[in-house]
């Protein structure tokens, strides 16, 4: 099944949910224009146009299509991200941050003080394995105006993110990289629940793990021992 999926940077109390977006249509008037109106639901309505403008019928995006009240639902969709990514025909990374009608080539800390002068998607946790996975990413500005492409971009985006070119144009596919090495593309990213800096990492291992939130730093500890059973690789001693 061919398919388009979303990449972004989650906005605290503006996303819609799979609860809210099922509902919609059963919603009372001034809840339904309340949701209608957030820059989540614009994103949604944005991606889905790209979509059908690119000939898709389908198109993923995390926000409303995980039903986080199902644990079960939840931990298969951690443990299969990376894999949804990979398979996808074409990825949009959508940079809201990002007003000009150009990609960003040069660092810019007064523009971007919170994320080390380059776009916050850049910085996020999940997004590295979002970077990886997909063949075909297209950048969208804040506007959804297409500002590049990965396989284009890859110069500039190995400057930002430290990630080798050949792996940002082929995958981590048959590439001999120490653990060390990708756990270090991850060092100065963030996320919010500090589980997820292990469980957005597991997809570029290849391995599979229960999620448990409310662990803590123990899921960057058990990341490590799955890891220790697939590689015979001592750098993970370094984190």
């Amino acid at each position: 099944m061919s398919y388009a999926i979303l990449s972004h940077r989650w906005e605290d109390g503006s996303e819609v949910t799979y609860e809210e977006m099922i509902g919609l249509m059963k919603m009372e008037g001034w809840k339904r224009d309340e949701v209608g109106h957030r820059s989540g639901y614009q994103k949604i309505i944005k991606t889905c146009e790209q979509a059908m403008k690119d000939g898709y019928e389908w198109v993923w995006i995390d926000t409303c299509c995980i039903d986080k009240r199902s644990s079960a639902e939840l931990s298969e969709a951690i443990n299969s991200m990376y894999r949804w990514y990979q398979d996808a025909q074409v990825c949009y990374a959508y940079l809201n941050d990002v007003e000009e009608s150009t990609f960003p080539t040069e660092r810019n800390k007064e523009k971007y003080d919170k994320s080390n002068g380059w776009p916050e998607w850049f910085m996020r946790g999940w997004t590295l394995q979002e970077l990886i996975a997909p063949n075909q990413i297209e950048y969208f500005n804040r506007n959804w105006a297409p500002i590049g492409n990965k396989q284009h971009l890859a110069p500039v985006l190995e400057d930002i993110t430290r990630i080798p070119c050949d792996v940002l144009r082929d995958g981590l596919a048959g590439k001999r990289l120490s653990v060390a090495q990708i756990m270090s593309w991850a060092a100065l990213r963030r996320t919010t629940r500090v589980e997820d800096r292990a469980y957005s990492l597991m997809g570029l291992f290849e391995v599979n793990m229960p999620m448990v939130y409310g662990e803590g730093k123990r899921a960057f500890r058990r990341l490590q021992l799955e890891i220790i059973r697939e590689f015979d690789d001592h750098s993970i001693f370094a984190w």
